[in-house]
């Protein structure tokens, strides 16, 4: 627990906006300059706060207001490079932030006039919308590295160079007269659904997850597992996942995850027993499950509502069952690699009481609670956080006085939230202009096409070629932009090919998160190995192993609907029995123990469970039992023989 730091707000940068300020990259700010980025950023979570209190502005008015202060923060905070002072801001930085405000107030104080001649652009509407194009990539490179602007160059480059490019792949061509125009003033390009994600849902969820992690709920998950869990099998590492799974109901980061919950448990779980390497593991792999952990899951989810046309809520009920089974496969993982290490538990000492843990925080579960509730009357999202935060104003009185919303507190912690959202906006603005470039050419049928063609309509190896794309691309792009881009080109053509609409689109959305913990790149697994202080590399390789029982379930899920809660309720039971059963089997199988290690032909009879259990079928099902109990039985009488044979061989 940590107390009040005494510096007032007036001399420095509060400690959480001075954590956001100096990681990633961003500037330290002070003095007036501090104030001025300072100011943007609570005006922007003010401004949200206004709309989602009295009604959203239609939506090219909020989506401009919105990247006006997303996009102006963003040259402000990031410096052009590594190498410039982090203490300033460089004054070409102010001009760009000036045109960037500039060219979305264009767009607000000129609408109805460019709305009048669509289709008929005039010269500043060409300048202005170039201008924007290059923007907006800037402001993705500075904010999330090079390669989702490059993505996004290759895409205006195809755009406009269509005719020669070859095959399918050519097109009439888009001369920058009618590109420039079409991403600026149409909410098909930058100001899309994306960014309207951004604008309306995502930026109010960042912000409801920074005022929950200043009324200390990040501590109050974290007893809370330890109390749930510490007293099992491996409960230091079983704490860890339910810790980071808590965590990911309020934040749909996983690095975030990783660094907040893996501050704790990874030096408990060293302490304990469990190598560095699997300390780490565990953090990153149980992090990423986050991003699909309701009821906030992380900034696709609401995009892909969206892209759907249903309400965020149905979003929550399909992805509860796959995530509660990813994160169930994680804590099998590590029991069994507990059984084979002889990890052991936490004692009745060092493992906090349940009763005095909720008795102290129970009141951080109400915000929770509400907006779970919200969502499932009916109310839209936005309603269902804006009062899940008011009431988390109030509830946090009921806490300890460290963590009580006071003014300077909830000042800090509206501030923070504006600059927490600065990253996935620009995601979401980049992402825009190559969805405008799929929306304007027709790639999107083409690949489609494609796809079915390379998969020779074989529906398993078009899952397998989409996964392997969905992993590539999540590597090198933020997961939002990966869901984006991927289930804009993939998801139709495994539509076609009978899969339902949702499951496309979660199967996606999954191998996108899984890309955290996929190396060479696997962001939460370097954050992980930083507090680990193990190798980056064979962490990302333990993790990859950790979470690869969480790569049954979207193959599961595509298989069998009632794993998203499609159908009836004998079904979706019956179902999940199935799953749970295909996640132990490969759970024991890969860390070679079950209730004693296993042999080679134990762990390959295990090693078959979960691939007879992915298609749903009776005579599979009761095979892949029988494996699962024969294994079991067979374990249990070979230790009741060698226990029996102990005492005669120690009288021989």
């Amino acid at each position: 627990m940590t107390t009040e730091n005494n510096t007032t707000f007036e001399q420095s940068p509060p400690p959480a906006l001075e954590k956001e300020l100096i990681e990633g990259g961003k500037r330290e700010l002070s003095g007036w300059q501090y104030w001025v980025v300072a100011g943007i950023a609570l005006a922007a979570s003010l401004f949200h706060l206004y709309t989602a209190a009295f009604g959203l502005l239609s939506a090219m008015y909020q989506r401009g207001v919105h990247w006006m202060f997303m996009g102006s923060l963003i040259f402000l905070i990031y410096p052009v490079s590594k190498s410039r002072p982090k203490n300033k801001i460089d004054i070409w930085d102010w001009v760009l932030a000036a045109l960037m405000a500039g060219g979305c107030l264009n767009i607000l104080l000129n609408w109805d006039a460019i709305a009048m001649r669509e289709g008929m652009p005039i010269a500043s509407d060409i300048y202005i919308g170039t201008m924007m194009i290059i923007l907006v990539i800037e402001a993705g490179r500075r904010s999330m590295g090079w390669p989702l602007p490059i993505v996004a160059i290759i895409a205006t480059i195809y755009a406009l160079f269509g005719p020669y490019f070859p095959g399918v792949l050519a097109h009439g061509g888009f001369p920058l007269e009618e590109l420039a125009p079409f991403q600026y003033l149409r909410t098909d390009g930058i100001f899309g659904v994306p960014l309207g994600v951004s604008a309306s849902f995502i930026f109010l969820f960042v912000l409801f997850g920074a005022i929950l992690s200043v009324t200390g709920a990040g501590q109050f998950f974290i007893d809370l597992s330890l109390a749930l869990t510490g007293r099992s099998q491996g409960g230091p590492g079983k704490a860890a996942v339910v810790a980071s799974g808590l965590m990911g109901t309020v934040s749909g980061s996983s690095v975030a995850n990783a660094v907040t919950t893996g501050a704790f448990t990874i030096p408990l779980m060293k302490k304990a027993g469990y190598t560095s390497n699997f300390a780490g593991a565990v953090v990153a792999a149980s992090s990423t499950g986050g991003q699909v952990m309701p009821p906030v899951m992380g900034a696709a989810a609401f995009i892909m509502a969206q892209f759907l046309g249903i309400s965020y809520w149905d979003i929550v009920v399909a992805a509860a069952l796959p995530a509660t089974l990813y994160f169930i496969s994680i804590i099998a993982m590590v029991h069994f690699r507990a059984g084979k290490r002889g990890i052991q538990s936490l004692t009745e000492e060092t493992a906090p009481k349940v009763g005095k843990v909720l008795k102290e925080g129970w009141h951080l579960l109400l915000p929770i609670i509400t907006l779970v509730i919200f969502l499932a009357l009916g109310y839209s999202a936005v309603k269902a956080v804006f009062w899940s935060i008011v009431l988390m104003v109030g509830v946090s009185w009921m806490g300890k006085p460290q963590y009580r919303m006071t003014p300077k507190r909830l000042l800090d912690a509206l501030i923070a939230g504006g600059m927490g959202a600065v990253e996935v906006a620009a995601a979401c603005a980049c992402s825009g202009l190559v969805i405008g470039v799929i929306g304007i050419t027709g790639i999107g049928l083409a690949f489609s096409s494609f796809v079915i063609n390379l998969s020779q309509g074989i529906l398993p190896l078009a899952l397998i070629l989409t996964m392997i794309g969905s992993i590539i691309l999540g590597m090198g792009v933020p997961t939002t932009a990966q869901y984006i881009i991927t289930s804009t080109l993939a998801a139709p053509a495994l539509y076609q090919m009978g899969v339902p609409l949702m499951s496309a689109h979660l199967f996606c959305l999954y191998f996108g998160v899984l890309a955290d913990v996929t190396p060479p790149v696997a962001l939460a697994t370097y954050a992980a190995a930083g507090i680990a202080k193990s190798n980056p590399m064979k962490t990302g390789f333990t993790a990859l192993v950790t979470a690869m029982a969480g790569f049954l379930v979207p193959y599961m899920f595509v298989y069998n609907p009632h794993l998203l809660f499609q159908g009836n309720i004998f079904g979706i039971l019956l179902s999940f029995i199935t799953a749970l059963m295909a996640i132990i089997g490969l759970s024991a199988a890969v860390q070679g123990y079950y209730i004693a290690p296993l042999s080679i032909l134990e762990r390959l009879a295990l090693l078959a469970v979960p691939f007879l259990l992915i298609v749903p079928n009776l005579t599979t099902d009761i095979l892949a039992l029988a494996l699962l109990v024969g294994v079991y039985l067979f374990q249990k009488l070979k230790a009741k023989k060698n226990s029996s044979s102990a005492p005669d061989s120690t009288q021989s």
